[in-house]
């Protein structure tokens, strides 16, 4: 795919998969906002109530689908037949170059020949590829329905290979990221830390709240996450944890916790840097590709128990910013945990506050103007795979 020299200030669309609730992936799409911020932001679906105080003056423009009932728009699964038609629709012959953010659907956009397509992908399409099976187990398709949805799934791999080669240039959220990148669409990526917000650290922090000495997870409460995981665990060891976040989990998952284990749904930023300043360390029980809330822990100074798998291990230095588990077995996550209080003393928070300072907004939002800039001062002609 070639592409003439742009001369002139290039004009910039922004695609995200969904604006339906702010994650890790919506941190970096806030920085992608405050770096080119006429740039208008496509997006399959847009809550407005849930998402417009993180970007107030953004132009949002939401696909057909966010015109259906919302009852229906809350129920992605449903919709999952329409995501590459919706995708394929947005009208982006405007603009010189886009910047997906994508972890699914909107990397494959279809633009114009010269219009410069980059993608910052958080992860290959998980539930095609690598969690294939663990997508159909953890939505209980067996039997019947598994055959159903197994030929549409093929399909949607299809597609989702054919929706890489539109990208001319893919950057990667971690190393681990980019190895999947290369497996599954044979394409090379460079690699970019997503943004932290460690440039405020505990003084931002001043909320009065009730928990004491308590451990702390802040995740998406999704089956992938692996948060059951960590109930078990601290169901046997009795130690007071606190889960920050909201998903299609949290019913069941308050169903399994003892009294020692407080569910507090969403929280806003405020809120939520109090908790990191407050907890004793971080748990972070699931295999993510790169992991921004570990990060957001560490700069507070606070150690991270992690799962040895994924980005995690980009991010956490064993024995100096935490320590790690092997198997996603409550017994030895909870072992993890004796180990992290054994060793709690040896943690210097002032060294694990400045290993955070690596993944800081200021270093993402740097890296990620210098690649645009070279890559349209190339022309933007895509690199070979």
């Amino acid at each position: 795919m070639m592409s003439t020299i742009i001369t002139k200030k290039p004009k910039i669309a922004i695609v995200h998969d969904f604006l339906t609730y702010f994650g890790g992936a919506e941190q970096v799409l806030r920085s992608l906002h405050r770096l080119y911020p006429r740039a208008p932001i496509y997006t399959l679906l847009y809550d407005e109530n849930k998402m417009k105080e993180y970007f107030p003056d953004a132009k949002i423009i939401p696909s057909f689908l966010n015109s259906l009932p919302r009852f229906i728009r809350n129920k992605k699964k449903f919709l999952l037949p329409l995501f590459s038609t919706a995708t394929e629709t947005f009208d982006l012959r405007d603009y010189d170059m886009v910047i997906s953010s994508s972890s699914s659907f909107v990397k494959g956009i279809i633009t114009k020949p010269k219009t410069v397509h980059v993608c910052y992908c958080h992860t290959p399409t998980r539930f095609l590829w690598d969690w294939h099976y663990n997508y159909l187990d953890e939505n209980r398709m067996f039997g019947l329905k598994r055959l159903i949805i197994m030929p549409f799934l093929h399909y949607l791999r299809m597609w989702d290979k054919a929706a890489a080669e539109r990208v001319d240039h893919f950057i990667a959220n971690s190393k681990n990221t980019s190895d999947r990148i290369k497996k599954y669409y044979n394409r090379e990526s460079a690699v970019i830390y997503p943004p932290v917000d460690v440039a405020k650290p505990c003084e931002d922090a001043a909320e009065k709240i009730p928990e004491k000495d308590y451990f702390l997870i802040v995740s998406r409460l999704s089956p992938y996450k692996k948060i059951a995981v960590a109930v078990e665990a601290f169901n046997k060891l009795e130690l007071p944890l606190v889960v920050i976040g909201e998903g299609s989990e949290r019913k069941r998952l308050e169903g399994m916790a003892g009294k020692n284990i407080r569910f507090l749904g969403f929280r806003k930023e405020h809120e939520l840097a109090a908790y990191y300043k407050n907890c004793q360390a971080f748990i972070f029980p699931g295999e993510d590709d790169f992991g921004i809330a570990p990060c957001e822990a560490m700069s507070f100074g606070k150690p991270v128990l992690a799962y040895r798998k994924g980005g995690a291990t980009e991010t956490v230095i064993e024995g100096v910013t935490g320590e790690f588990f092997n198997d996603m077995i409550p017994e030895i996550l909870a072992d993890g945990v004796r180990r992290l209080k054994n060793n709690y003393g040896k943690y210097d928070p002032k060294a694990i506050r400045g290993h955070a300072m690596l993944y800081s907004r200021e270093n993402f939002e740097k890296n990620i103007a210098n690649f645009i800039d070279s890559v349209m001062e190339g022309g933007g002609n895509r690199k070979s795979a």
